[in-house]
């Protein structure tokens, strides 16, 4: 694949100016040049692609700049879908502006300011003016909604999202040493074989899915146990 800067932007769904900016700070490589055109391949593509998925991890400039520093310019595309398939979110979502007309749509509900004051409270969104929110977690707005109108008190739905966010960070930090330890370290040392870069990238598809599902349905066993032993006690 040869593309000029311009087709470059296109594809990978940035601006030429972005495209030349990531050049200027050593992110891609240098194009190959044909006369004073310079063109530009499938590496060229990935890489930039794999920029996006850092920034949609919510990861700086300088961050990204250390992370490609790791990976070799002449690393091939396959190289560097594979790292974007082991660092792509696992319920990708962006943060979203939305009016009180549209917050109401998306939650199913009307959401007074009380209910707000809760949600922004829980970390759900944020108020940026009498008529704007700022979701930070689209995915949560709905049982968040229901969460926030329970007549519970505020200490208690603050003290249970707070219990929830630190076991699944420890959880989700825990379970990624593992996946580093045992596939993609062997991988790496064992050469990096295509044939096993394949079977990587499959892996990492189903894996995710099945580990979300997994996570779920041990916390609904172990809060079972937890109401047994508590009623026993």
């Amino acid at each position: 694949m040869e593309l000029t800067v311009d087709e470059l932007a296109a594809r990978a769904g940035v601006t030429v100016r972005t495209v030349r900016f990531y050049a200027g700070r050593g992110l891609l490589p240098p194009p190959r040049l044909r006369g004073r055109t310079g063109l530009y391949g499938d590496e060229h593509l990935a890489r930039l692609e794999l920029v996006r998925e850092l920034q949609s991890l919510g990861l700086t400039l300088a961050a990204i700049e250390q992370h490609l520093a790791r990976i070799p310019l002449d690393a091939a595309p396959e190289d560097l879908a594979l790292q974007r398939a082991l660092l792509s979110p696992w319920a990708p979502e962006r943060p979203e502006d939305l009016d009180r007309h549209e917050l109401d749509r998306r939650a199913g509900r009307h959401l007074d300011d009380e209910t707000l004051k809760r949600l922004e409270a829980l970390g759900v969104v944020e108020l940026v003016s009498a008529d704007a929110v700022r979701v930070v977690s689209p995915a949560l707005l709905g049982i968040s909604a229901e969460l926030a109108e329970l007549p519970l008190p505020l200490d208690t739905l603050i003290a249970s999202h707070e219990a929830v966010e630190r076991h699944t960070t420890a959880l989700a930090a825990e379970l990624q040493q593992v996946f580093q330890d045992t596939v993609v370290r062997p991988y790496r040392e064992g050469g990096r074989a295509p044939e096993e870069r394949g079977r990587l990238l499959e892996l990492a598809g189903k894996l995710k899915p099945l580990m979300i599902q997994s996570v779920v349905t041990s916390f609904q066993r172990a809060v079972d146990k937890a109401i047994r032993r508590s009623t026993h006690r």
